[in-house]
């Protein structure tokens, strides 16, 4: 979903565009839209599963980062998995005051609890390693530096693998596959298009630094508006009619259509849609290099959750997200 980068891929297009919306609250618009998530005391958070933002650790290139290389701390050390992701990105992690079944500690947030998506899929890694998972609460942008740092032990933070972050850190396979998709309104011209080409020139925008906004260059001639850094204020300027579509996670979209039913997702034919490293928008987990025997089990453990029970913790997991 998050989403969510260059790490990945720095955008190099000029953005075109106007004035951005009058900024929604955050909470606001989770309320609004069900994906509600909550702000972690004095630390900044940033949402998004695809590329994070250019001049952050986590788009540095990696000075030594083969597959050889001891990791600087020993996988689910003393019984303890220590989970880094944001907690403040409903539905796949965010930050509640109630310790339940579904959750797991906030190590470095006192009486704080984790739940989520990305929180029930590292719960099952876990235990295939006879650990506790305990979360870590961190900047999008900083955990595969501290997952190379050995800080954490992994990351499941609704991250998606790309060539420049597997140069820091080892992805496991997919444990939700997501798109970006793109959500105009119902009654835009734009609502039947049924390729990018047929979006041409369309003004649109997506969140910053994320694979959402990186993906809008592949539209012909497309009035990019410069991205904004929350998803809140990209789907403002689409309910003001400040701009004509935005890009979303795929995975989402279905939650967010409940709270806006003038919006639609554009229904792309097979192949005409975004092509390339944004065909897809999957989430996966990382660790730190050098660690293939870990890999090999975390992705066995991933494998044993079948699909209609993983589509059943992700309808779950949007259900208990707090409103």
């Amino acid at each position: 979903m998050q989403t969510p980068s260059t790490n990945s891929h720095q955008n190099s297009t000029q953005h075109l565009g106007g004035a951005q919306a009058k900024r929604l609250t955050r909470r606001d618009f989770l309320r609004l839209s069900g994906l509600s998530a909550f702000a972690v005391g004095g630390l900044t958070f940033l949402t998004a599963c695809g590329p994070a933002a250019q001049g952050t650790s986590d788009s540095q290139p990696a000075s030594d980062s083969s597959s050889s290389s001891a990791p600087a701390r020993k996988f689910a050390e003393g019984g303890t998995m220590l989970v880094g992701m944001e907690a403040n990105y409903a539905p796949y992690n965010w930050q509640t005051d109630t310790e339940s079944e579904f959750t797991i500690p906030i190590d470095n947030l006192e009486g704080k609890f984790a739940d989520g998506y990305d929180v029930q899929f590292a719960k099952v890694i876990a235990d295939a390693f006879g650990a506790k998972p305990r979360a870590v609460a961190m900047s999008f942008d900083g955990l595969v530096e501290a997952c190379k740092n050995g800080q954490i032990d992994i990351i499941c933070a609704g991250m998606t693998a790309t060539e420049e972050r597997a140069k820091s850190v080892d992805f496991s396979d997919p444990y939700l596959e997501d798109t970006v998709a793109v959500i105009t309104k119902k009654d835009s011209k734009f609502a039947s298009a049924k390729s990018l080409d047929d979006l041409k020139g369309i003004t649109i925008v997506g969140q910053k630094s994320t694979f959402y906004d990186e993906a809008i260059d592949q539209i012909p001639e497309a009035n990019h508006v410069e991205g904004l850094e929350f998803a809140p204020d990209v789907v403002a300027q689409l309910s003001k009619g400040q701009v004509e579509a935005i890009t979303y996670s795929g995975a989402s979209a279905k939650k967010l259509l409940e709270s806006y039913p003038d919006f639609v997702v554009v229904k792309f034919d097979d192949g005409k849609g975004f092509t390339g490293d944004y065909a897809s928008n999957n989430d996966n987990a990382a660790i730190a290099k050098g660690q293939d025997d870990v890999l090999k089990k975390i992705n066995d453990a991933i494998a044993a959750v079948a699909k209609d029970k993983r589509d059943e913790m992700w309808t779950a997991c949007n259900e208990r997200q707090p409103q």
